[in-house]
């Protein structure tokens, strides 16, 4: 990829994460914020009636309906697969109107902070990812890369380049300024970086990148009929990208029992307690840091 030409924001991806919904409604109406000399920027509004609704989604997680085969099977038909691929449609099956670079925008009820989320290792991600965690040492990256595209559920997966942006703390259907303001902070920087690359200003140095590589995810506890009997410990809410080490409290049961991580190893657990990951049966994802060359 020698030049960028389109860009897409895409906001509201998940209905009541409403910072990513506002600040798309924000550039829609000041779209000069978003306007670089060297390429167009598009704003897209992902899930408007779950957006309505004040809910994540209406029938199905609209960021789990992009795997290839499921955008091409014609008899998946609720309300979110339809819309995947309309998104699809918008941003990518028009050669002419086709992007080259997505930016998803997402909070969290967890302690996220400023998370740059990347689900694949293109050159291009990784160098952003370094810039911004450079510029801004809040910023943290968290890959989840997939062996290949068809694995990839989310709306980055119809683009090579692109991430999300997952901030928190933030609860779900709130506004909070601090949180729209340092995203859209970083939205400006990421355009910037686009701009620069398209005028060959980066330049090819080496650069070292901190990550958190994705292990593994950890479910609550539960019985057998599936009904949770514990929740997060007190000493670990709020850790994430804090190390857990062997023998640390991981969960607190209802007759106060403790339960110890009984890995060899320390890890470095995010999305802890996230709201929405309980249907998922995630209460946290286990992470490994690393420091890798780019």
């Amino acid at each position: 990829m020698n030049q960028i030409n389109r860009v897409a924001i895409v906001g509201g991806t998940h209905g009541n994460e409403f910072t990513g919904a506002y600040l798309i409604q924000k550039f829609a109406q000041f779209p000069n914020l978003i306007t670089r000399p060297s390429f167009e920027t598009v704003t897209l509004l992902a899930n408007p009636n779950a957006f309505a609704a004040g809910r994540r989604y209406l029938e199905k997680d609209l960021n789990r309906c992009f795997l290839k085969q499921d955008l091409q099977d014609p008899t998946l038909s609720s309300y979110e697969e339809l819309q995947a691929k309309s998104i699809q449609d918008i941003l990518v099956s028009n050669r002419d109107k086709q992007v080259d670079f997505i930016l998803d925008l997402h909070s969290s009820t967890s302690n996220m902070g400023l998370t740059i989320i990347l689900d694949n290792r293109h050159p291009l991600n990784l160098k952003l990812a370094a810039h911004l965690s450079r510029i801004n040492p809040l910023v943290r990256i968290y890959r989840c890369s997939f062996k290949s595209i068809e694995e990839n559920p989310f709306v980055n997966s119809l683009c090579e380049l692109g991430f999300a942006i997952e901030v928190g703390p933030i609860a779900q259907g709130v506004l909070k300024a601090t949180l729209f303001q340092q995203t859209e902070e970083l939205v400006h920087a990421i355009l910037d970086y686009l701009e620069q690359f398209n005028q060959g200003e980066i330049l090819s140095t080496n650069e070292t990148l901190i990550l958190y590589d994705h292990l593994s995810v950890v479910d609550y506890p539960k019985k057998q009929d599936g009904t949770i009997f514990g929740m997060i410990h007190p000493e670990l809410q709020d850790k994430d990208y804090q190390a857990l080490n062997p023998g640390y409290p991981m969960f607190l049961t209802f007759d106060d029992q403790t339960i110890l991580y009984q890995g060899k190893s320390p890890v470095w657990p995010i999305f802890i307690n996230e709201a929405a990951y309980y249907e998922k049966g995630i209460a946290m994802c286990f992470t490994q840091k690393q420091q890798i060359n780019i």
